[in-house]
């Protein structure tokens, strides 16, 4: 399915590099070079958006519903005849852990490309909003939404085939082009993306393009391009703000998902043991390297040691992991740099007053791979910088709460607003409390908000916008008023 090295997609074609350059891709759980991808230059940057404009402004593309549809299903097929394939690609490029590509990691992202398609096929994308006489002019009036054009669509590294597809299948569904600039740790996920959707379905040329490089440059070059009229972008909050101030030049779309420092709460009546085993294995899922994922586990002060025991003993049974072990949880860390900076926030933690009750370090019978141990911090006050900044790896702070109020209070204190879960014994309490958090997406009591028609996103510093959904699918079109003068 995947030559070495991977190819670029560019205006239908697969493509090497202008300049031949490649760079290598990397198994973070051994350190071995799995293979090579085409390593983009300006020049072929420069190739794929005027590929896309030309695509969006020269083409029918934009108007056919039933074209868009069609190849969405084609691309969801071919994902799932090649999904063996993208499986053990994604566990050896991503690290991640085999189970998980049975959920958000693979599976779940293809078949939401049905959604999508059928989403674009029964939306209402004209209203009529009847006739007025505005000004005593009689007019007949309707609302008209329409595809943005061309999109920027820059994804990480952490879920790659669920944030490329969760960009690529509305907004190809929604009738705009894209061009895709994946992140450099995970550049043939994307190629096997832009290989499939080249040689099986009936996307016209320029209508996607797959640009992978090594120069993290190329997507800011993207993002100021004055070709581009809408930017998608998830990532990072302090590259999401300079993705805005790029955008802002040209005043184009610009749509966020960007960090978090979620709080799991758990209440005073809830099961403890089940409620900290549960955060536990939230928690250090692909090694915390989610935005989403739970990170500050809030418990009732006068049951935190036994809270801390608990979680402490849960996080020792999981991991770390070889990633294509069907039982493992948590597998390494991306790269050598990511476990890098989760080292710095462990020392830091230990300055700021820290303990760790579990975890602490890399696991000493791990020579090669980058490696963390699941680690449970205790001791720091919820102002610490351990416990307020996003870490992306497989460390929890547990804080003590004194009630409802204040748990709410602790979670809601912090410069994020993604995620979030509540554990109760009182269903009407717990969703009482879930209510109160300033957060896109809220658990109770184990409840899964993840699917194709939820919209996901964050308040404050989390983002802009929604991913998914039909919110997120709107989010690539434009709203047109368009009023007839009658007799």
């Amino acid at each position: 399915m995947l030559a070495d090295p991977s190819p670029l997609l560019l205006d239908g074609r697969l493509v090497p590099a202008a300049d031949g350059r490649t760079f290598p891709t990397i198994d973070p759980a051994t350190e071995e070079v799995l293979g090579h991808a085409a390593d983009a230059s300006a020049g072929d940057l420069d190739r794929a958006v005027a590929a896309a404009r030309r695509a969006f402004d020269g083409t029918g593309w934009s108007t056919d519903v039933a074209l868009r549809a069609r190849c969405l299903r084609q691309l969801r097929e071919a994902l799932r005849r090649h999904a063996d394939e993208l499986r053990e690609l994604t566990i050896r490029e991503a690290g991640a852990p085999r189970f998980l590509t049975f959920g958000a990691q693979l599976d779940a992202p293809v078949e939401d490309l049905g959604w999508f398609a059928d989403l674009a096929e029964s939306y209402a994308w004209e209203t009529d909003l009847g006739r007025a006489e505005p000004m005593g002019m009689p007019s007949l009036r309707r609302v008209v939404r329409e595809p943005a054009g061309v999109v920027a669509a820059v994804t990480p590294w952490n879920f790659p085939h669920q944030i490329n597809l969760a960009k690529v299948g509305p907004a190809l569904a929604a009738g705009n082009t894209v061009v895709l600039k994946p992140a450099p740790d995970t550049p043939w996920c994307a190629a096997a993306l832009g290989t499939l959707a080249a040689e099986e379905t009936d996307l016209p040329p320029g209508v996607l393009n797959v640009v992978t490089s090594s120069d993290h440059a190329l997507g800011a070059r993207l993002v100021a391009d004055p070709r581009v009229d809408l930017v998608s972008f998830t990532g990072s909050t302090a590259t999401g703000r300079a993705v805005m101030r790029a955008a802002a030049e040209h005043l184009k779309k610009v749509f966020l998902e960007l960090g978090g420092k979620s709080a799991f709460l758990v209440l005073d009546d809830a099961d403890l043991k089940a409620a900290c085993s549960y955060a536990a294995f939230a928690g250090v899922t692909h090694a915390g390297q989610g935005c989403a994922i739970t990170t500050r586990l809030l418990v009732p002060r006068d049951r935190y040691d036994e809270a801390v025991e608990i979680t402490a003993r849960t996080l020792g049974r999981l991991g770390p992991g070889d990633p294509h072990d069907d039982s493992t949880v948590c597998g390494p860390v991306i790269s050598a740099r990511q476990r890098d900076r989760v080292e710095v926030y462990l020392e830091l933690a230990l300055k700021e007053g820290g303990r760790f009750a579990c975890g602490g370090g890399r696991p000493a019978d791990r020579d090669r791979g980058f490696w963390i141990e699941p680690t449970l911090v205790t001791g720091l006050a919820a102002d610490a910088r351990a416990a307020r900044e996003e870490i992306f790896g497989p460390v929890l702070v547990v804080l003590p709460h004194d009630g409802d109020d204040d748990a709410v209070a602790i979670a809601n204190d912090s410069p994020y607003g993604l995620s979030g879960a509540v554990h109760g014994g009182d269903p009407d309490r717990a969703r009482a409390v879930a209510r109160r958090l300033r957060t896109g997406t809220v658990s109770v009591n184990g409840g899964v908000w993840y699917g194709a028609d939820v919209p996901f996103g964050g308040y404050k510093q989390s983002g802009i916008g929604r991913e998914m959904g039909v919110a997120g699918f709107e989010e690539y079109l434009e709203t047109k008023a368009i009023a007839e003068g009658t007799t």
